[in-house]
């Protein structure tokens, strides 16, 4: 059984928790990718270029990671 395709993840309010984990993952690896951009002076020449592409594959990358943690997550049931 793969985590993408469990259907326990998206019950009720595991949408809106892999939503919120997405947005927080997705700003912290943006940052991540930003951070690496600006360190390394091959790719800090071009940073104009280079930065809208970290802050993308940052935010492509936290989809996953969001829905894998929000299916490890045990919520109380109401």
């Amino acid at each position: 059984m793969t985590v993408l395709c469990d259907e326990r993840i998206m019950e009720g309010g595991m949408k809106v928790v892999a939503a919120l984990l997405w947005i927080i993952l997705g700003a912290t690896l943006a940052g991540v990718g930003l951070a690496i951009v600006l360190a390394t002076p091959q790719l800090a020449a071009q940073s104009m270029k280079y930065i809208p592409w970290a802050a993308l594959a940052g935010f492509v990358l936290a989809i996953p990671f969001s829905v894998l943690l929000a299916s490890r997550l045990k919520l109380p049931k109401a």
